[in-house]
């Protein structure tokens, strides 16, 4: 669907801006899309940053924290899209057909998306970013719709010590003990028997079918945060109160990944309270800069990017056809780039980040341009 309005802000969308403006959000989740967009699109792939690629297994980079920040996200902006709407009693019957509506849209693009830039249907995976971001937002708006918040924090805390339980208590079959490796663990097992398609390493995936529900958990952490930022706290109490659960939270995740590590592939426990403990820092952080002290100036990028950050983020796919895949010389349009501040005497790795950093700025002009038309499209 494609909006047009004449007011400043975007329209209340719940993976866009919402009714409750909240500058800080609307600029972070624009940040978070351009961070996506950053690490997805590097120059030269063999020569990253350890910073801006996902770690190999366990362990945990600045690439590492950007989907949970983005789910979390999701999260907040549930709370406050569907608050108010509860609060009127408006009806529940229309707002579950927009909810399944949506998350069927987002999962029809994440599709689209997997098929670029050759069709192939006979080699297709059925999993991906937009796909774990269309069930989350699935599970987290109904559980928001018919759970109190402390009904949401009980079923987000026994999702992770289940999924914990049962990871590292039951033996992975066919081996006949406990297993966390690289496709040799429990949740690869099951998606060799359930998830249809191609895996995207061979024999796992890291958007896995099992590993869905405590990245739904990230949603909820998020639903939590926003309750908090609808309640009638004053706002620097909102600051204190989310700053310290969010260290509270990324230190427990910290202890609990003595036991259970740190692990986006899998979307461990540990890993879902340490970066849902970050992405409550920085929320409360640029919440305090930015809608308490009122210094907006940096956040205008974000906002932009914020305000289709969907898509912005499907755009950048398919622009990366020309940008990453044809060829020009013999050579594609990145080979080229990389190549020539090489040759200028770049390190590698920061020539890398000097064309993702640029293909970051190319998508930065229609996000831009549909902003200042105030155009706003929503799934």
């Amino acid at each position: 669907m494609i909006t047009q309005t004449n007011q400043l802000t975007p329209p209340a969308d719940v993976l866009e801006p919402a009714p409750h403006r909240l500058i800080s959000l609307d600029a972070l989740r624009g940040f978070t899309i351009a961070a996506m967009i950053l690490v997805n699109f590097p120059g030269d792939g063999d020569h990253v940053y350890f910073q801006l690629q996902h770690t190999k297994w366990n362990g945990l980079s600045f690439t590492d924290l950007i989907a949970p920040f983005f789910l979390f996200i999701i999260g907040v902006s549930i709370t406050l899209a569907y608050a108010k709407r509860l609060e009127k009693d408006d009806p529940k019957g229309e707002m579950y057909k927009k909810i399944i509506l949506r998350s069927v849209k987002i999962f029809a693009v994440g599709m689209f998306l997997n098929l670029l830039p050759t069709f192939d249907f006979s080699d297709i995976r059925w999993t991906g970013t937009l796909h774990r971001i269309a069930f989350v937002f699935l599970i987290c708006a109904v559980l928001f719709l018919n759970t109190t918040w402390k009904q949401q924090a009980w079923i987000g805390a026994v999702t992770l010590i289940i999924y914990w339980l049962a990871l590292t208590l039951i033996p992975t079959p066919g081996v006949g003990r406990v297993m966390l490796e690289p496709g040799v663990n429990l949740v690869a097992w099951f998606d060799s028997l359930y998830l249809p398609g191609r895996m995207w390493q061979g024999t796992w995936d890291p958007e896995s079918i099992l590993s869905t529900f405590p990245s739904a958990v990230s949603g909820i952490t998020g639903m939590l945060a926003g309750r908090l930022m609808i309640s009638n706290f004053t706002k620097n109490e909102k600051v204190n109160y989310l700053m310290t659960t969010g260290l509270f939270t990324a230190v427990l995740g910290f202890c609990w990944n003595l036991t259970f590590p740190t692990n986006e592939n899998l979307w461990t426990s540990s890993f879902v309270l340490v970066t849902s403990g970050f992405a409550a820092l920085v929320l409360g952080a640029v919440y305090f800069l930015v809608d308490i002290l009122g210094n907006t100036n940096g956040t205008k990028p974000g906002i932009i990017f914020g305000a289709n950050a969907i898509t912005v983020f499907v755009l950048a796919d398919v622009l990366s056809i020309l940008f990453y895949y044809l060829k020009f010389g013999g050579h594609s349009l990145n080979e080229h780039g990389v190549a020539a501040l090489t040759d200028l005497g770049f390190d590698p790795r920061l020539a890398s980040m000097a064309y993702a950093l640029f293909f970051v700025f190319v998508n930065f002009i229609p996000a831009y341009l549909l902003y200042r038309k105030k155009i706003f499209i929503k799934l």
